[in-house]
């Protein structure tokens, strides 16, 4: 799927979210698009896990074990990790943003209404462990124009 392609078939759902989370549609989008790669990745195509959500104790879905990258010591290994498993995209996007909202951590975020000042606030709280995460996303919101697609 090419980038203007995706960015078509998740901006409704990642616009209507903003509205009642208050997270920034362009964060969603950018965030989607590196978790996902575009959507190419085996979580997205298979499993419709768009942001590279795991599975922890309190996920009673479905699950499904994969390789990923973590950083460790600011180096990258590979370790295998539990996912969540969605039946669609749209349930993958809103329960990313269930799991931002009900985590206290993140909570500083939501102060902020763009994408990139949202992406750094939730980089900061510690949302991944590259310590790229947050120029990844910015990157992504800047060359797609995402900003636009905010409230």
């Amino acid at each position: 799927m090419q980038p203007d392609d995706f960015i078509d078939a998740i901006a409704p759902a990642a616009r209507e979210l903003a509205t009642t989370t208050k997270i920034p549609a362009s964060f969603t989008i950018a965030q989607a698009a590196l978790e996902s790669g575009w959507a190419k990745s085996q979580l997205a195509q298979r499993y419709f896990n768009l942001f590279g959500v795991k599975a922890d104790r309190s996920w009673t879905g479905p699950t499904v074990v994969l390789p990923t990258t973590e950083y460790e010591n600011g180096k990258p290994v590979t370790v295998n990790a539990t996912w969540r498993v969605y039946d669609s995209w749209l349930a993958s996007i809103r329960d990313r943003a269930q799991f931002l909202l009900d985590n206290p951590r993140y909570a500083p975020a939501f102060a902020y209404t763009s994408g990139a000042t949202f992406a750094r606030a939730v980089a900061a709280a510690g949302y991944a462990t590259d310590p790229n995460y947050a120029a990844k996303l910015i990157s992504i919101i800047k060359t797609h124009n995402l900003s636009a697609l905010d409230i």
